[in-house]
């Protein structure tokens, strides 16, 4: 199966989401995160730095299940990355 590239707009939106997630953690180990959302640290590892950019939903789910985020709110704040994304390539 060949799979469609990345827009920019899409590896932007997965580092942010990387951000907001790695935020949520905060002191929290890495490894007692991701045992709790049932997902290896190498796949947390890879969304909080970008690597996997439109990770599964279900992964995400588990994600903002463990670190108490709100899966609407986090869906907002992407849309929002969108939006200050694109009002900064108007200004410039």
């Amino acid at each position: 199966m060949v799979r469609t590239p990345l827009t920019s707009e899409q590896r932007d939106r997965g580092r942010a989401l990387g951000q907001i997630l790695r935020a949520a953690r905060g002191p929290r180990p890495a490894s007692s995160v991701a045992t709790e959302a049932g997902i290896s640290i190498e796949t947390l590892r890879k969304i909080e730095r970008g690597a996997i950019a439109v990770p599964a939903f279900f992964t995400v789910a588990a994600l903002a299940r463990v670190l108490h985020l709100d899966l609407a709110e986090l869906a907002r704040a992407l849309d929002g990355f969108e939006d200050r994304r694109d009002d900064a390539s108007m200004a410039g």
